[in-house]
C-alpha cells in the first residue's frame, strides 16, 4: 500500500505542476512538498518492504540524492502555507538558511555514492535478511558522529517542527485579521489548510510515536505488524494525499483576477488606491457571462462536433476551468449545457413555424443534434414530452 501511495503522491506533485506552475508560484511549493513527502514514503518502502538486493543497493547508498529532499518536506509546506496567507511566493534571502539541513545532509552523504558495487549488494542483502541493520549501519559521514536513529527521528522532528510553525503562522495571520483580504473571497482556502495540516499532524505524530516504538520493540516486529499506530499512519498519509481531490480550486488553480478598490489603511495614506485579489467568485461569474455570450452569438452548438475543447479555445479559458463551472457551479455536464441551447433553438424553429416545412428529424439536426434518436431524447429529457405532443396546441 505504501507503495501505491507514494505513486499517487508523485503523480498528484505532477499533477499540480502541470495546472500551475506557470502562473500561480505558491502551488509550486505545494507540488514539491508531495514530491518530496512521496519520495520519503518510496525510499521507506525500498528499504523496509521491497525485499528486492537491487532497488535496496540503489537507494540506500545513494541517499545523497534521495535522502535530501526529505528535509526540505518542511520548507516548502512553511513556504507553501506563508504565499498563500500572504499572496506572496517569492523567497527571501533570509529563506535560504532552510536549505542547511538538506545541504548538509547532501554533502555528508555524497561519498556513499561512489561505494563499490559489490559492498551495495552485500549490505543490502544483510538488510534483506535482518531491517535492523538499517539502525546500525554507517550510511554517510553523520553516521559516523551522530546515531543513526538521531538521523531519522531528525527528519520527522524537522517536519513536525514547520508543520507546527505554519499552523502557528496561520493563526496568527487569522487573529490579527492582516491578510483577511487574501481569505474573505476564497473562504475555503481556510478549510484546505486546516485539512492539510491536520492530515500532516496526524501523519507525523503516528510516524515518531511509531519510531519511539522501534527503541523499544523489535524492528521488524514493528514494522511488518498491523498495529493501531500503523493504522492511524496510513489513514494521516491517505487523507493528506487524496485532500487535494477534493479541493479542484487547489489541485487546478482556478485564477484570481485583480481589481482596484479605494481602501483605507491606517498606516497607509488615506484615499490610496491599492490593488486587492478578488478570487473564484468573480472568475466563475466572468465564466458564465463569457460563455451565455458566445453561445448566444455565435450559435457554435449548432456544430453537432461541437465540444467543451471548441468552447475553451474560442472563450480562452482553460478546459479544466470551464469543467469545474459545468460540474461545481451549474451542477451539469458541458453535454446538457451545449443540449439546453439546442432545445432552444429547436423549439424556436418549432414555435416560428419551421414545422410545416422542415421534418422533426431535419429540426435537430438544424438544432445541431447529429441524429433523430439525439434529438428526440434531449429533448424529452428537458421538456418532458416529445416534439411531434409540443407540436400539438393546447
Amino acid at each position: 500500500m505504501l507503495l501505491f501511495l507514494s505513486i499517487l503522491g508523485i503523480f498528484l506533485s505532477l499533477l499540480l505542476l502541470y495546472f500551475n506552475a506557470k502562473r500561480y508560484s505558491s502551488s509550486v511549493y505545494l507540488s514539491l512538498f508531495f514530491l518530496f513527502f512521496s519520495l520519503y514514503g518510496f525510499y521507506q518502502y525500498i528499504l523496509l518492504y521491497s525485499k528486492s538486493v537491487i532497488l535496496i543497493s540503489l537507494f540506500l547508498f545513494n541517499v545523497s540524492i534521495v535522502g535530501s529532499p526529505i528535509y526540505l518536506i518542511g520548507p516548502m509546506l512553511y513556504w507553501y502555507v506563508r504565499s498563500i496567507l500572504t499572496d506572496n511566493p517569492k523567497l527571501k534571502r533570509s529563506d535560504f538558511w532552510h536549505f542547511l539541513p538538506a545541504l548538509i545532509f547532501f554533502i555528508a552523504a555524497l561519498p556513499n555514492a561512489f561505494v563499490p558495487w559489490h559492498e551495495n549488494v552485500e549490505v543490502a542483502r544483510t538488510v534483506v535478511g535482518t531491517p535492523e541493520y538499517i539502525m546500525v549501519y554507517k550510511t554517510n559521514l553523520l553516521s559516523k558522529i551522530i546515531p543513526n536513529f538521531v538521523m531519522f527521528a531528525s527528519r520527522l522532528f524537522l517536519i513536525l517542527a514547520y508543520a507546527l510553525w505554519s499552523i502557528g503562522f496561520c493563526i496568527n495571520c487569522l487573529r490579527k485579521g492582516k491578510f483577511s483580504a487574501v481569505l474573505s473571497k476564497q473562504l475555503f482556502m481556510k478549510k484546505w489548510l486546516c485539512i492539510l495540516l491536520g492530515f500532516l499532524l496526524v501523519l507525523v505524530i503516528s510516524q515518531i510515536f511509531l519510531f519511539i516504538k522501534i527503541l523499544e520493540m523489535h524492528f521488524s516486529d514493528l514494522f511488518f505488524t498491523l498495529n493501531v499506530l500503523r493504522i492511524i499512519s496510513v489513514f494521516g498519509l491517505v487523507g493528506l494525499l487524496i485532500s487535494p481531490f477534493f479541493f479542484p480550486a487547489i489541485l487546478y488553480g482556478l485564477p484570481r483576477t485583480p481589481e482596484i478598490n479605494e481602501q483605507k489603511n491606517d498606516q497607509k495614506e488615506n484615499g490610496k488606491r491599492q490593488i486587492t485579489n478578488t478570487y473564484e467568485s468573480e472568475y466563475l461569474n466572468s465564466i458564465r457571462q463569457r460563455t451565455d455570450s458566445y453561445m448566444k452569438e455565435f450559435q457554435p452548438f449548432l456544430q453537432p462536433d461541437f465540444n467543451l475543447t471548441h468552447l475553451s479555445a474560442q472563450v480562452h479559458i482553460p478546459a479544466h476551468h470551464l469543467d469545474y463551472f459545468f460540474r461545481e457551479v451549474k451542477k451539469q455536464t458541458f453535454t446538457d449545457y451545449r443540449n439546453r441551447w439546442r432545445i432552444n433553438y429547436a423549439k424556436n424553429l418549432i414555435e416560428e413555424g419551421k414545422a410545416s416545412d422542415l421534418t422533426i428529424e431535419a429540426i435537430g439536426l438544424n438544432s445541431g443534434f447529429a441524429n433523430r434518436n439525439a434529438f428526440l431524447n434531449a429533448f424529452k429529457k428537458f421538456e418532458g414530452n416529445t416534439p411531434s405532443n409540443f407540436l400539438q396546441p393546447n
